[in-house]
């Protein structure tokens, strides 16, 4: 039996789409469909449904699943354990929300490059809503947002957790002592786009003051949402992390109020057997981040310890 006809079949059956699978395998739709044709020859058996939604395994597809990864993960254990396993190499698509951009992103390319130099990196920035339906189509293999994400065949691994406060332009209006949260919300708050975690965790905090209808800006750009606070057009939720340099040069500054629940960063991917890509990047990202979170000190990040 051929084992790349079985890798063909497992990748369809998790992204459920011929196309989508030849996208990630770099080959033809009409390539993996005659693969799939061959395998389902030698079994004797229909492997997948067909409609115009895509493609969904049969009960058959389903029993024989199983077995193929099984037989691809031992293909992989056999080469480790005769001392010439697999070099890591193909094309990775990573997804990050704008705060990775802003924070550690750099650093982890420039780890995977050193580490896996036969991986091609292909990056993608939204917002963390957009990637998550990114990856739960199979137009990502790997993610790092804010939500974890409980879906089949999902992994996930809590990277970190940045602290958040309120920042404001140092030589703005908004530079003053504010009494309580009720009187902050009186001027116009910055956050993140709207629906996302922090947008979300915002309202919920204002909410539980009783603070009904807060006038909140969200924008989806890290640097927008800097450039904003320091022109003086409201007041911003960020954790501290992120403007590193304003604050140091006095730009920028914290207001002495209990800032929103912490910023999480989360690593999310397509978990089985023949993603060991993916594996070892997330391996990577711990590391980074953990380093990075330890240079920067517990008040702007916290690794998670795992």
């Amino acid at each position: 039996m051929n084992l790349r006809f079985l890798d063909t079949f497992v990748w369809v059956a998790r992204l459920g789409s011929f196309r989508l699978t030849a996208e990630k395998l770099s080959t033809t739709q009409a390539a993996i469909s005659s693969r799939i044709a061959v395998l389902e020859s030698e079994l004797g058996v229909q492997l997948f449904l067909r409609d115009s939604r895509g493609v969904s395994l049969t009960a058959e597809g389903h029993r024989v699943l199983g077995y193929a990864e099984r037989m691809l993960a031992t293909q992989r254990e056999l080469h480790e354990a005769l001392g010439h396993g697999q070099t890591l190499e193909g094309r990775l698509r990573i997804g990050v929300m704008d705060t990775v951009i802003h924070s550690w992103l750099d650093q982890l390319i420039a780890a995977v490059t050193q580490s896996y130099p036969a991986i091609e990196l292909e990056l993608t920035a939204d917002t963390a809503l957009n990637l998550a339906e990114q990856l739960a189509r199979g137009q990502l293999d790997l993610i790092f947002q804010t939500d974890l994400l409980r879906a089949e065949g999902i992994r996930n691994l809590h990277l970190a957790s940045y602290p958040v406060r309120w920042l404001v332009a140092s030589d703005s209006h908004l530079a003053r002592p504010y009494a309580n949260l009720a009187e902050l919300a009186g001027e116009r708050l910055i956050t993140f786009s709207r629906h996302s975690r922090p947008h979300q965790d915002i309202l919920g905090l204002l909410q539980r003051e009783g603070i009904a209808e807060p006038r909140v800006c969200c924008i989806n750009s890290v640097a927008a949402i800097i450039k904003l606070m320091g022109e003086g057009f409201g007041i911003g939720a960020l954790p501290p992390a992120l403007v590193i340099e304003e604050l140091a040069r006095g730009s920028l500054m914290p207001l002495p109020l209990a800032g929103p629940p912490p910023f999480d960063v989360q690593a999310s991917w397509h978990g089985g057997a023949g993603l060991a890509l993916s594996e070892a990047v997330v391996a990577l990202s711990q590391t980074v981040v953990a380093d990075w979170c330890t240079r920067l000190g517990p008040e702007r990040a916290l690794p998670v310890l795992v």
